[in-house]
């Protein structure tokens, strides 16, 4: 069986994409070949990793990837999860089947106390607490 490819695409590939990435590859991964890249990649963020942790899935041994890397493979999905990379991402990878736009905060980029810190990775890391109506389909 072949397994649909999908691109998890924010900016900097320190937090959001690599949460989307690693929850679909733990509940996806029977159907599913998961993968994650950024505009401007930096490194992963301390607290994107401690708070996978407290929910038991970890992170892939990596560092983040330019969006760049993976301009020759066949997506069934990519799926921005911020409207920075949703504005500069490249109008189509070869193949692709579906587009989508999943607009989050980045929360490396939140200010406050450590434990305001933690609490933006997780609402980032748990979505069904927030708002579901942001998801945008397009079909390519």
């Amino acid at each position: 069986m072949n397994k649909a490819k999908v691109l998890f695409l924010c900016t900097g590939n320190s937090a959001r994409s690599q949460m989307a990435e690693a929850f679909l590859k733990k509940h996806g991964g029977g159907w599913y070949d998961a993968y994650s890249a950024g505009t401007e990649p930096k490194g992963i963020h301390p607290y994107t990793e401690r708070v996978m942790e407290e929910v038991g899935v970890g992170l892939r041994v990596s560092i983040p990837t330019h969006q760049g890397i993976y301009g020759k493979v066949h997506f069934a999905y990519v799926i921005t999860l911020c409207d920075d990379a949703e504005a500069s991402c490249p109008t189509t990878f070869p193949g692709i089947s579906q587009r989508l736009h999943w607009s989050f905060e980045d929360p490396a980029a939140f200010v406050g106390s450590d434990d305001e810190k933690l609490a933006k990775f997780r609402e980032v890391r748990d979505p069904a607490r927030t708002d579901n109506k942001r998801v945008v389909v397009r079909t390519t």
